[in-house]
């Protein structure tokens, strides 16, 4: 094997040796050897015959072998030339180690581990191969067969090979690598097969000489596994841009479709609209709204952990389509929170118009049937001619009566201006039936005017005949003088204790309650006027009884009778328990309203000093330093837990706060905040906790990515807080100066310090914001000491796969690389044009620049 292996060298000198104990005792073709296998010229030959020449020429040689390292232990010139065979092998395994095994290197192992792992990477796929060693791992030969179908697949039919015919599979594997991969035959098959453990040394050499063989493979391999690590860099990163401006895409559409929604102040018509719209708004915020908060916040957590892997594998910075920077996110979404703001508060004022509308036009068509019904009639009775064909006492009767008829006609001139004024409110807010409304008010005015002119002109016709009247009964006309504003009041008692109220506080409805105390205060002399009046009737009820008076049993001044007057007195008193009823139900309704108010406020004064508390713990997480980034990610995590279990007693207070709108409560004495600014916290809390997350986490990555220990990490920690004296996680130009020079950087006031101080600020603040934050300045600190790929690492690895050729052919890229990422670059690479381009040459070169930013893919 030894002989063999020297041979495979000294082949290429012109020479050979057929004994090695003999050929190599005169030193010459030992130093032609070590010449030949270490590319070097040794000190020139001794070329006489005598012993001290020899021995000059093996001492040559040692001394170089020990040149390169190696420690020769009992070997000496004198024993070579004398041809002991031991020492001689064991000088010859010596420089097969140093020179053919020595340097082989794997997965960080050397020499004889190295060798070992390298056959059992290569032969892992193969069945009945489990190379465990360098004897009887290689006894059925499969080993070796195994090796050269890896790398030369047509050379070997691997698929009819038997584990039963190790002799078959031994000259195989030989015969082959002796005629088409030049490694000489170093073993017999024979001795192999006939051995319990085949010479260890003598198969470690021979292997070897297959990794050599095979190394040009094996660059290409490295090769390989370089440009696929890169490719899968990049189709990462594109990946993430990808999802970065479809998330950006969606999110910007929902603003654009929602703002409209917000900005539309257009009112309903009716409560039920109105309620619905707040009902829709409360589902907006409830359940429309909180997801996408969670997807701008993810949005921006995933562009700056995509541009911290871009920064780490030495990418150019990702830069969105028109309109999709996380600024662009920001100012749409300043926009929804500008278009929400108010529109819950123009909601809830909208209902509380409506409400009072329905109120007033409930009113204003009481009222108005009141006096519709007051008034019909009244035109034809003030257009007849009864005067002309009377008695004297008729017209007398006719005159007194249309005085009583004035009278009423002056206490229903309130109404109507009530009427009038309702009307005019109502046009004043805008309400939807404002026309007919206003029809109506006109007819009822224009009515009134005719009524007005039509008495004006009968008193004219009866005062032209009072003189021909002497007689009139005093009694009836008292009657009806007091009868028509007594029955109007009773008219007015009525109306007011059926007429509807609105009550926001208990104080309000305490007011009408004592407004109807004070009224019921005023029955007992009401119920005196009352007796009076109709003793008025029944005195003329007896004189008419006494002096037989034909007055046909009527009141000639007035259409009001006693029985009347008795109907709706008892109409009155029936009134005046319902009201006390419906007082102490509004009053009952208020009380509760209170206790509402107290139970949101209760809570919302704990909520919100709880989240505020919680916002300044996370500001003093995220500049203190606990431990490592590990424990301070995991601290906050379990304080981002903490957070997302408070959020019952959030959606509790939600509850509340539907309940004190549903009942239409306005305002609470009995707190400062309003459901909307625990909204806004509560969102501004989880968004403060995952951004800070976030950082910890693209730190941790900064740190791994760049080889920053923990200790650097907290020492840059420590200065950058030392400086950092406002806390807010920022420092100016002067602060960052004095931390570099806390650090150890020599940054004089002279104008070169100036000069590399401006450099490092344009680092650190390319955007000339006049501050730098912490991720930028562990960014600078650990940039320039960063081990990344470049792309000069990149172009040489595609020329190794391409041969050495300026240019690499579709064919390679499919053999060398996995399909997925060949294929990516088949579709990115631009033609190759150079001189000695081939047809379907492809430019590796520019699409390795490309990768890192220097040019266009």
């Amino acid at each position: 094997t030894f002989t063999a292996w020297c041979n495979s060298h000294l082949r290429k000198a012109g020479t050979q040796i057929e004994n090695i104990e003999e050929d190599f005792r005169d030193g010459l073709k030992l130093m032609l050897l070590l010449e030949v296998i270490s590319g070097e010229r040794l000190a020139k030959p001794e070329r006489g015959k005598m012993r001290v020449h020899k021995i000059s020429n093996v001492n040559k040689a040692l001394d170089f072998i020990a040149s390169k390292g190696v420690k020769l232990v009992s070997i000496g010139a004198e024993e070579i030339v004398d041809g002991n065979v031991k020492m001689t092998l064991g000088m010859i395994w010596t420089i097969i180690l140093r020179f053919a095994i020595q340097d082989i290197s794997v997965e960080e192992t050397s020499a004889k581990e190295g060798l070992l792992l390298w056959c059992q990477r290569k032969t892992a796929p193969y069945k009945n191969v489990n190379i465990q060693n360098f004897h009887i791992s290689w006894k059925d030969g499969l080993g070796f067969c195994a090796l050269i179908h890896r790398h030369r697949p047509e050379l070997i039919d691997y698929g009819k090979l038997r584990k039963d015919d190790p002799l078959t599979n031994l000259n195989t594997a030989f015969d082959v690598a002796e005629k088409y991969l030049d490694i000489p035959k170093m073993l017999d098959a024979e001795d192999i097969v006939g051995t319990a453990r085949p010479d260890e040394k003598a198969i470690m050499t021979y292997v070897s000489s297959f990794y050599h063989a095979f190394s040009g493979a094996q660059k290409a391999e490295t090769a390989a596994n370089r440009i696929c690590k890169v490719l899968a860099v990049n189709q990462e990163n594109e990946q993430l841009m990808e999802d970065y401006e479809k998330l950006a895409s969606d999110l910007l559409e929902w603003i654009r479709r929602t703002i409209p929604w917000l900005e539309n102040r257009a009112p309903e018509n009716t409560m039920q609209a109105m309620q619905q719209k707040l009902e829709d708004f409360r589902d907006y915020r409830r359940l429309h709204k909180p997801p996408k908060v969670q997807e701008k916040c993810q949005l921006e957590i995933n562009f700056n952990t995509l541009q911290t892997k871009l920064r780490l594998s030495n990418r150019p910075a990702f830069m969105p389509s028109e309109g999709k920077m996380v600024s662009d996110i920001n100012n749409a979404w300043g926009g929804l929170e500008q278009a929400e703001k108010g529109y819950e508060e123009w909601l809830l004022n909208e209902i509380r118009r409506l409400e009072r509308l329905d109120h007033l036009a409930e009113k204003f068509r009481q009222k108005a049937s009141i006096h519709e019904s007051w008034t019909d009639g009244k035109e034809a009775m003030l257009q007849q001619k009864d005067y002309e064909t009377a008695t004297l006492s008729e017209i007398k009767a006719l005159l007194k009566k249309h005085e009583a008829f004035e009278s009423d006609l002056a206490a229903h001139q309130d109404r109507v201006e009530q009427i009038a004024a309702i009307a005019q409110e109502l046009n004043e807010l805008d309400y939807y039936d404002s026309p007919s409304v206003n029809a109506r008010c006109q007819k009822i005015c224009d009515q009134w005017d005719n009524l007005g002119a039509l008495t004006q002109k009968r008193r004219e016709a009866l005062e032209r005949t009072e003189k021909l009247l002497e007689t009139i009964d005093q009694l009836y006309l008292e009657y009806a003088k007091r009868a028509a504003p007594f029955n109007n009041w009773m008219e007015g008692a009525m109306e007011d204790l059926q007429d509807t109220f609105i009550v926001h506080t208990i104080e309000e409805i305490q007011g009408l309650t004592t407004a109807h105390e004070q009224f019921k205060a005023t029955l007992p002399d009401a119920d005196k006027e009352r007796q009076a009046i109709l003793g008025i009737h029944n005195e003329v009820s007896k004189i008419v009884q006494t002096y037989h008076v034909n007055m046909a049993g009527t009141n000639p001044y007035t259409t009001i009778t006693p029985h009347e007057i008795n109907g709706k007195w008892e109409h009155v008193r029936q009134l005046v328990p319902r009201r006390d009823q419906a007082l102490m139900e509004e009053h009952a309704r208020q009380q509760q309203n209170e206790r509402l108010r107290k139970q949101f406020g209760a809570q919302a004064n704990v909520i919100g000093p709880w989240i505020q508390t919680k916002m300044e713990e996370i500001g003093r997480i995220s500049i203190e330093m606990h431990g490592t980034l590990e424990d301070q990610l995991n601290h906050l995590r379990q304080y981002e837990k903490s957070i997302v279990n408070y959020k019952p007693k959030i959606d509790q207070l939600e509850g509340d706060h539907q309940l004190i709108q549903e009942a239409l409560i306005f305002d609470n004495k009995h707190t400062n905040y309003t459901m909307e600014h625990i909204r806004v916290g509560w969102e501004q809390l989880l968004t403060t906790i995952a951004r800070t997350i976030n950082e910890v986490e693209n730190q941790i990555l900064t740190r791994d990515a760049k080889g920053i220990s923990q200790e650097q990490m907290n020492e840059f920690r420590a200065s950058f807080n030392h400086f950092d004296r406002d806390h807010s996680g920022t420092l100016g130009p002067e602060e960052f100066k004095a931390c570099l020079i806390s650090l150890g950087y020599d940054i004089g006031n002279d104008a070169q310090g100036e000069a590399e101080f401006a450099r490092i600020m344009s680092i650190v603040d390319p955007n000339r914001l006049g501050v730098v934050t912490f991720q930028a300045f562990i960014d600078f600190m650990s940039r320039e000491t960063a081990d990344t790929d470049t792309a000069d690492q990149v172009m040489a690895s595609f020329k190794i796969l391409a041969g050495d050729k300026n240019y690499i052919t579709v064919d390679e890229l499919r053999r060398e690389l996995p399909p997925d990422q060949a294929e990516y670059c088949i579709a990115r690479m631009a033609p190759y044009s150079g001189r000695d381009a081939v047809p379907g040459a492809l430019d590796y070169m520019s699409f390795s620049t490309a990768l890192y930013g220097e040019s266009d893919l």
